[in-house]
């Protein structure tokens, strides 16, 4: 489709939605898939996608019985949209905090049960917040503690609240609270039966899930002696492990609690397998101005009154 003396011109509106509809089609690996994300039918999407190769006079995708997959152009335009989209959303952040009235929008990403953890206070900073600022859009998601650090670096997220078990240069953090970790095992594991100092000459010898990330010091040296055979990121999945009988597993004594109390788990080897585990809210150091983000942070300090320490204890 390509000719040697084709210009493109001005971009607009127009084009920028062809762009989106386009990277949607490649984020979500073809137009079926698409017609989820887009609410619009397949038939609408394929005119967008035509339109938008008439327009750049480039294909940039195959489909057909093959399936989907993009020309080398296809690729080029796909990273450049990104970059673009990404451009234009700086662009919009960076207005709306020029404005007296704060607008835009707080994104939060949170990691395994934080938000509903009473030593969090989320549900209060939230109401703070959005009493403050109420033309702010608030957007939250869950995911591990590595990709909150990437979503904050890649300025994808604002504010991330995690498990504290690193510090990268490119953050900065605020410690809130700490958990004591301990391994449980489910009530008729055989580790339950020992004794306690069986317990603790024996849970190396059974098979154990973890987080799948490098820890702390003093995690790692806890976790080093165990026996790993399966890794659960999130709590709810390791603990399901766990209650299977075939593992056993660290979990932070708070969460654990409801299903001690229940007699379903029990913490074993208690006197030397145990750890502190951090929650830390973080930001990125280099970010643009973000009126939204800074009073967020301010209600932070002032929320939990923050004399206290902003490093983990460990």
């Amino acid at each position: 489709m390509s000719t040697k003396n084709y210009s493109l011109g001005q971009v607009g509106d127009y084009e920028i939605k062809q762009l989106k509809v386009f990277k949607t089609v490649v984020d979500c690996g073809g137009f079926s898939a698409a017609e989820t994300a887009l609410n619009i039918g397949r038939s609408t999407i394929s005119l967008h996608i035509s339109n938008l190769e008439s327009r750049l006079n480039l294909v940039l995708c195959k489909r057909g019985r093959g399936g989907f997959s993009l020309t080398e152009e296809g690729v080029i335009i796909y990273q450049m949209t990104e970059q673009l989209l990404e451009s234009l959303d700086a662009f919009r952040t960076t207005v709306n905090n020029l404005n007296a009235s704060l607008t835009g929008q707080l994104r939060i990403a949170l990691s395994d049960k934080v938000s509903l953890d009473s030593r969090s206070r989320f549900p209060e900073l939230i109401r703070a917040f959005s009493q403050a600022a109420p033309e702010v859009f608030i957007t939250t998601n869950v995911a591990s503690m590595t990709n909150i650090e990437r979503m904050i670096l890649n300025d994808e997220a604002d504010v991330g609240f995690i498990p504290y078990h690193r510090k990268l240069d490119g953050l900065d953090y605020i410690h809130l609270y700490s958990d004591n970790c301990f391994v449980y095992a489910a009530k008729d594991h055989p580790l339950v039966a020992m004794s306690k100092k069986k317990q603790e000459q024996e849970i190396d010898h059974f098979p154990a899930s973890h987080a799948g990330l490098k820890h702390h010091e003093q995690a790692s040296e806890q976790i080093s002696h165990v026996k790993l055979a399966a890794i659960s990121y999130f709590y709810d999945s390791r603990l399901a492990l766990i209650l299977s009988g075939r593992y056993i597993g660290f979990l932070p004594e708070l969460y654990a609690k409801p299903y001690v109390d229940a007699g379903q788990i029990v913490a074993v080897a208690t006197q030397t397998r145990h750890y502190n585990l951090g929650v830390a809210v973080t930001t990125k150091k280099t970010a643009q101005p973000n009126k939204p983000r800074e009073l967020f942070i301010n209600q932070i300090r002032s929320v939990f009154d923050l004399e206290q320490i902003d490093e983990a204890p460990y």
